[in-house]
């Protein structure tokens, strides 16, 4: 490598295909609209935030030798993202996420991920081989972690050596994979990031606000949670307490994607070596200028 990330985000990295309607949708609607084509996946959403934050991120995936692949490849380098320890397999096709928006939020949603999850622990092999770190010299930086990742692979993350002395920042892909999150409840060094839903599955009940849910978490073994809510506030819990701020009121266009600025835009924060509630405040207005439709910075 000829230039050392500030931060690795492992996980999926693939083309998003979003179509958007400024109608309200229910299912069977047929409504015009745009439909757009950008890198997106929940690693390459993270790390295109901590970019504009100043921060150089590291991308740990595949992506396949196609022409989608060598398309994506280019697209992620050029928004500053190093992409040149990412597995690139020739066997493999780029892997592909497909939703459907309307004005009242995200309406359906596909993630074909399928050829990350093939790949398995290959695209760990940075962190195993010396470029990034060994067994005898865990990589000792910051990871943001994703779920699109197998319940084999995640489990066997929770438990490696490798990852030993990270800063481990860890999300879902979605409500549906948040249980694949269940290792790292009891990981000494993860920070959970998920929303109401999700802690939900994580927690197996249900909860009426944020702050409940991440002290839920922390009841499970979790060292950190935080929680976020929609346009409802979010909370950051752990040993030290909890805290719980209201986001900016704005006007929504577009949802796929809040959830990892939000992340990124709080491991920004924190890498700024800012308090807790200003991380937090940090991290909400980044999420509420994101699906306004500004920049997240």
């Amino acid at each position: 490598m000829t230039q050392t990330p500030d931060i690795l985000c492992i996980g999926s990295v693939l083309w998003d295909v979003i179509g958007r309607a400024p109608s309200h949708m229910r299912q069977g609607s047929d409504v015009p609209g745009r439909i757009t084509r950008l890198p997106g996946g929940v690693a390459w959403n993270i790390a295109m935030t901590l970019a504009r934050f100043g921060l150089t991120p590291g991308l740990l995936t595949t992506v396949g030798q196609d022409p989608e692949g060598h398309e994506l490849i280019e697209a992620c380098s050029e928004m500053g993202a190093l992409t040149d320890l990412v597995y690139r397999s020739a066997d493999l096709p780029t892997d592909t996420y497909m939703a459907v928006e309307g004005k009242n939020g995200l309406i359906a949603a596909i993630a074909d991920a399928h050829s990350l999850e093939a790949a398995g622990d290959k695209i760990l092999t940075p962190l195993e081989d010396g470029t990034l770190g060994s067994e005898a010299a865990p990589y000792d930086g910051m990871i943001a972690l994703d779920g699109n990742l197998t319940q084999r692979l995640l489990d066997q993350i929770a438990r490696s050596p490798l990852f030993a002395k990270a800063d481990l920042r860890v999300a879902p892909a979605s409500p549906g994979k948040a249980e694949r999150l269940q290792p790292f409840l009891t990981h000494s060094r993860a920070v959970i990031y998920v929303n109401l839903e999700e802690a939900g599955y994580l927690c197996q009940r249900e909860f009426t606000t944020s702050s409940e849910a991440a002290l839920a978490l922390l009841e499970r073994g979790a060292q950190r949670a935080l929680v976020t809510d929609g346009s409802n506030p979010a909370s950051d819990a752990s040993a030290d307490g909890v805290i719980t701020q209201q986001p900016p009121e704005v006007l929504v266009t577009r949802v796929t994607g809040a959830g990892d600025t939000f992340m990124a835009a709080h491991i920004a924060a924190e890498s700024d070596s800012c308090p807790r509630d200003v991380a937090l405040d940090r991290a909400l207005t980044a999420a509420a200028k994101y699906v306004s439709g500004e920049h997240a910075t």
